[in-house]
């Protein structure tokens, strides 16, 4: 079965129907029920699909396991909330 790879620009807002992306339903699934994307009535967000690229970025390239991938985007995720709480007390300054 091939699957569909969907475009979208970073302002579109629009969820994608998980059965039309490049990955398998199945595996996008099995992500939610780990926790670590959030699928809603058969659809993912934008920002949850930047999440699972990320995640088989870490899984293909540097052959991290899927707990591992969510650890480390979690961490990914901190750093990213730091890093912009610096820059806003930075310019309150």
């Amino acid at each position: 079965m091939a699957f569909l790879r969907i475009s979208y620009s970073a302002e579109e807002q629009e969820n994608l129907d998980i059965y039309r992306l490049e990955f398998h339903p199945e595996m996008l699934l099995a992500l939610h029920e780990l926790g670590i994307i959030e699928i809603r009535e058969g659809r993912l967000s934008p920002d949850q699909l930047r999440r699972v690229y990320r995640i088989m970025r870490l899984k293909n390239c540097l052959g991290v396991n899927l707990p591992g991938a969510a650890i480390i985007l979690e961490l990914l995720d901190r750093i990213e909330e730091l890093q912009d709480e610096i820059e806003r007390l930075k310019k309150a300054r």
